[in-house]
């Protein structure tokens, strides 16, 4: 096994998880098999109970794992499937020893930073790196590890001093240290400043690690770009010298997809704009794999995509009271917009301005897509102005409603918070051959897709809606949870009770959001009828409802970024 650690300094944030991910993606076009870890040194056990403003968004995997959003960079970059346990934690490495203490494990010995959580980080490590991210289950040969943070940082110490002793238990040629830095360019000079990264690679060194290599990130166009700009500067003829990598191809034939990709997203001259109606519009990484979806979609249909981030809160008619400007902003960033979408969300702020976005999108014929809590919200809009049930709502934000069309699931324990929701992938069956989202799944019975929620739709009041046309087209295996819902007789009005933006790739778009694209530059239907297929030789009718050869829509089917 060889291993990669990417450690960062002078700030966070500077982009550790996109290097990783790409020397991880490099590694894999030369026919290696790549795995991820992440260190995170806070001391929760893992990251879903975070507020997106403290850490951006929760990713969540496959077997449930709430992680950090690096771990969807690895996934979508490498396009692997990691577990839970990929993502590290001082939490979780402390829990693992205090339990080891409890049953008896150090009987007689003083349980210590040195040698006992060290030993812990080391093997928990060494464990993971063994297990298969991809689905011929076959171990790895490459373990990329990201320690988040920078150097300096007390919560990151026993890390730092778990890998000054690895490095000597697996030897060098097994062992390498990338450090990724910041270099300033102060306006007033615009001279480039490398002070902070000799300081952060000193102090670095003074903990026992010494970097082979020094990476200083600059600011690309594209993030498709960076795998590029890092095979141009010879990474791949180091890694297979300085680890004796078993490489025997090079990666220009898959990065070559990279590049059309970062190409194309250069020279694309059509736009669409999609509304992001949430509640944590000031910081994008709260939406992180939702904004990755669109790009992707975006991409796909060859179009430049603009997010227009909207307060939900600034929909609300409170807001027009006390904040008119802001008001009319936001409706105006609403109504110019192509799309509409309302991802997931927690907490009742701002739920109202939701729905008042979902009613326009509704009565104005607008794509919409709405995502978990977004569907949730659908459901309760469409009670209210369609069914008459004025005071429908979820029992998150109204216990006492006498319309509850959304309810709290029966194992959802409200005791404890972390990891208590229905989390990971499950699955969907769907029951009509005319939705729209089973043909763009390409007319498959079942979809598997993560899940994240407290919350489900009543399953008792479906009938209600089916008969004015909100229609529950997708369910769980038994039949009782609602998971895809399509309103009939509108361009595209879905809703989908799962996360599908967690398992979007480049490559391949997901189809809710492939479908909301386009939908919203009028497309949908034409792609439809073609087999949901995406070729460039392909004719789609316009907006105007004319038909162009122009109409460069690129087609999907890229090779899989396996070494295959």
């Amino acid at each position: 096994m060889k291993y990669i650690l990417v450690t960062g300094g002078v700030i966070s944030g500077i982009g550790k998880g996109i290097i990783a991910s790409s020397i991880g993606t490099i590694l894999k076009s030369c026919g290696l098999r790549v795995t991820a870890i992440k260190i995170d040194p806070y001391i929760n056990i893992d990251a879903g109970t975070f507020s997106p403003y403290e850490h951006g968004e929760v990713f969540v995997l496959d077997d449930g794992g709430e992680v950090d959003l690096d771990l969807g960079n690895y996934e979508r970059f490498l396009d692997i499937r990691l577990t839970k346990d990929n993502n590290l934690t001082t939490g979780k490495i402390y829990q693992s020893v205090i339990n080891k203490e409890r049953r008896g494990d150090y009987l007689g010995k003083t349980v210590q930073v040195v040698p006992h959580i060290t030993d812990a980080i080391q093997e928990w490590v060494m464990k993971q790196a063994k297990i298969s991210v991809d689905e011929d289950g076959v171990e790895p040969q490459v373990c990329v590890i990201e320690l988040g943070g920078t150097v300096g940082d007390i919560e990151s110490m026993p890390f730092i001093e778990a890998f000054r002793q690895f490095q000597f238990k697996v030897k060098r040629e097994n062992f390498c240290n990338i450090h990724v830095s910041l270099v300033p360019q102060p306006s007033s000079t615009g001279e480039q400043k490398t002070k902070p990264t000799q300081n952060s690679v000193r102090e670095l060194r003074g903990l026992g690690l010494s970097p082979d290599l020094v990476i200083c990130v600059q600011d690309v166009a594209s993030v498709y770009r960076v795998p590029l700009l890092l095979e141009d500067q010879g990474v791949v003829n180091y890694f297979c010298q300085r680890l004796d990598l078993p490489t025997v191809t090079r990666p220009r034939k898959m990065l070559s997809k990279w590049k059309e990709m970062a190409d194309r997203s250069a020279r694309l001259l059509e736009h669409v704009s999609i509304a992001l109606v949430g509640k944590y519009t000031k910081l994008a990484d709260s939406y992180t794999s939702v904004i990755k979806a669109l790009e992707h979609s975006a991409l796909a249909i060859n179009h430049r995509l603009e997010v227009k981030y909207i307060d939900s809160a600034d929909l609300e008619t409170t807001t027009l009271q006390d904040e008119p400007v802001k008001y009319h902003e936001a409706w105006q960033k609403l109504c110019s917009s192509d799309g509409v979408l309302v991802p997931g969300g927690f907490g009742v702020r701002g739920t109202e301005g939701k729905m008042q976005a979902i009613n326009w999108a509704r009565k104005q014929n607008k794509p919409f897509l709405g995502v978990c809590l977004g569907m949730q919200l659908a459901v309760c809009e469409f009670a209210r102005n369609v069914l008459g049930w004025e005071d429908a709502n979820s029992t998150e934000f109204n216990p006492e409603s006498s319309h509850p069309v959304v309810i709290d699931m029966p194992e959802h324990n409200p005791g404890q918070m972390g990891g208590t929701m229905r989390l990971g992938k499950r699955r969907t069956i769907f029951k009509s051959n005319t939705s729209v989202l089973r043909k763009l799944y390409g007319h498959v019975e079942y979809v598997d897709e993560r899940h994240r929620h407290r919350f489900e739709v009543n399953p008792e009041l479906i009938h209600y809606f089916e008969k004015k046309g909100l229609q529950f087209v997708g369910q769980d295996v038994e039949g009782e949870r609602m998971e895809v819902v399509e309103l009939e007789d509108h361009c595209y009005f879905v809703g989908v009770q799962y996360h599908p933006e967690f398992t979007s790739r480049p490559i391949k778009p997901s189809p809710p959001y492939l479908g909301l694209l386009l939908a919203a530059v009028g497309k949908l239907q034409g792609y439809v009828s073609k087999g949901c297929r995406l070729s460039p030789r392909d004719t789609y009718s316009d907006r105007s409802g004319s038909s162009s050869p122009e109409t460069d829509i690129c087609e999907l089917r890229f090779p899989s970024l396996s070494p295959e």
